[in-house]
Parts: C-alpha cells; sequence; structure tokens
C-alpha cells in the first residue's frame, strides 16, 4: 500500500480534513534515495487545526523501523504558513528508515539548527493518530521544536510527562521557533 491509495487518503482526510491544492514536491524523488539527494514530498491541511498542517506523503509502504506510529507520514504543524518546517520533515523521511522513532522520544538538532536567535534545539515525537487498514497500523507521527530547558527536564521527568506540559501551555501541536521555554 502507498500514500496514494484511497482508503489511505480516506483515512487522512478523516484526520485531517481535504488536502490543499498545493504540494511541495522534492526537486529529486524520494525513490531515487538519499544519495542522490531524494527527499519526501510534503502535502498541506489547512482545515484541522487553527494553523497549517504539513505530512509527508512517501514514507507509507516503505520500511520503516518498528515505531508505535505503525508505518507512518510524519508531521508536523505551524500557525502560519513557513518554508522550514515542510523542509525539515521531507529531509527526516529517510531517517525514519534507518532508526525506530516512538511518542515521547526526542531528537536534538545538533545547534541551533532552525534560526539563529530562535531557543528551538530538538525535537519531541508523538503519535498523533493512527488508523487499521487490512489489519495493518498506519499513523502520523508528529514532531514538535522543543528547547534546551525542555529536552532536560523531558530527560528527568519522560516524554508523556513533556507532551502533556506542551498541552497545557497550549504550545501542542504546534511548532513555534520563536517562542520561549515554558521551564
Amino acid at each position: 500500500m502507498t500514500f496514494d491509495d484511497p482508503r489511505i487518503q480516506e483515512k487522512l482526510k478523516g484526520i485531517l480534513g481535504e488536502p490543499d491544492d498545493t504540494v511541495f514536491h522534492s526537486v529529486v524523488p524520494f525513490d531515487f534515495g538519499w544519495d542522490a539527494g531524494g527527499g519526501a514530498d510534503v502535502y498541506i491541511y489547512k482545515n484541522h487545526i487553527d494553523g497549517v498542517v504539513y505530512i509527508t506523503g512517501d514514507l507509507v509502504g516503505q520500511q520503516q523501523q518498528k515505531s508505535d506510529a505503525g508505518n507512518y507520514e510524519l508531521m508536523i504543524c505551524h500557525r502560519t504558513d513557513t518554508e522550514w518546517g515542510p523542509d525539515l520533515i521531507s529531509n527526516l523521511a529517510f531517517y525514519t528508515l534507518d532508526a525506530s522513532l516512538n511518542s515521547g522520544e526526542t531528537m536534538d538538532l545538533g545547534g541551533n539548527f532552525i534560526l539563529e536567535d530562535s531557543k528551538i534545539t530538538a525535537l519531541i515525537f508523538d503519535k498523533y493518530s493512527d488508523f487499521k487498514i487490512d489489519n495493518v497500523d498506519y499513523g502520523l507521527m508528529l514532531l514538535i521544536g522543543i528547547t534546551e530547558d525542555e529536552l532536560s527536564w523531558k530527560n528527568e521527568n519522560g516524554g508523556a510527562a513533556l507532551i502533556e506540559k506542551l498541552k497545557e501551555h497550549k504550545i501542542y501541536p504546534f511548532t513555534d521557533i520563536n517562542r520561549e521555554s515554558i521551564f
């Protein structure tokens, strides 16, 4: 099964609403591979939240490492249109073939990756939604940008606890590169 399968599309519409007409196509297709500069296409949904949802569209059907989200697409949410979020998930797509990503786990971005003055230095993952088709698990793995202080707090208190704190502070499901740390 691939992302274009009508059953996958129906499930995604049930979760996210109708997709936008615009698609960010990778200059080099995903199937060409990481070494060739391939990236995942990114689809846009503007009817699900008060903001913009971006999801990859090339991972379903790929042999990803085991995850609590099943065979999944990456997802990032912003309060307004942006280019760096779709670029990020397009570039991270190949990583899901080599590494297991699960809810509550984090990834350091290797310094101040996003913007020079941003305090976002890492990502936390959360299974945003899942569904079954023909007894196979599929899902959406949300990435949320977090600060160094939030990462430290997560290391002491756990990923699920940090996700709850992000919800309490009305940050979840968004990545806002200009926000202050909640700690």
